[in-house]
């Protein structure tokens, strides 16, 4: 099973709004960073997440 088939039967709202997003960008950013960006929006909750892993070792 591939990944976007994946994320459009466990999140189809994230698809949706991320399958707009790249429309609105004229397919600009990869359809993985459209899902990213539009998990996002609709649950910023899940910030810190995206943020783990990503700042400078201590």
């Amino acid at each position: 099973m591939s990944l976007n088939l994946l994320r459009w039967l466990l999140a189809p709202r994230t698809s949706l709004l991320a399958r707009r997003i790249r429309r609105t960008r004229h397919y600009e950013i990869s359809s993985d960073a459209a899902w990213r960006l539009a998990r996002l929006r609709l649950h910023p909750d899940e910030v810190p997440y995206r943020n783990h892993g990503h700042s400078p070792a201590s």
